[in-house]
């Protein structure tokens, strides 16, 4: 035998991480998300009365004030819409009329709610502190 002793070498350890799969999961997950955001429904199911009126310009986005038929108030600020109270109501539109005074705020509601909750909304918001209001509607078919 030879005289030299076994060298035995040692693989030196890899140090990448394979992002291959890490891709994949990512690309799965966001079109799990693009088929699923459409279908989610993020208004508040109300039936609009209809009318002719003449749609109003676009400023921006408006705060849309929902009266369900039961006479719930629900708050959407952009976000998903929220049941509140008339206190909350009043102190949420309040703060952002107080920064932004020339927001839009609408107030939409079911078409057999009583006029009552309505016209109560309207006393909120002019509570708040917000010059005019709108109202939403769906136009008539002829």
């Amino acid at each position: 035998m030879s005289d030299q002793p076994y060298i035995r070498r040692r693989r030196r350890q890899m140090s990448e991480i394979n992002v291959v799969p890490y891709i994949d999961v990512m690309l799965v997950l966001l079109v799990i998300f693009m088929i699923t955001a459409p279908l989610m429904n993020l208004g508040v199911e109300v039936e609009l009365p209809t009318g002719q009126a003449e749609p109003l310009s676009d400023q921006g986005d408006p705060l849309l004030v929902t009266v369900t038929r039961e006479g719930d108030l629900y708050l959407d600020t952009g976000d998903a819409p929220q049941l509140v109270d008339e206190e909350t109501l009043v102190e949420i539109v309040g703060a952002i009329a107080q920064r932004n005074p020339d927001v839009q705020v609408s107030v939409s509601g079911d078409r057999d709610v009583a006029y009552q909750h309505i016209y109560g909304a309207m006393v909120l918001l002019q509570r708040a502190g917000v010059p005019a209001v709108g109202l939403i509607g769906d136009l008539e078919d002829n």
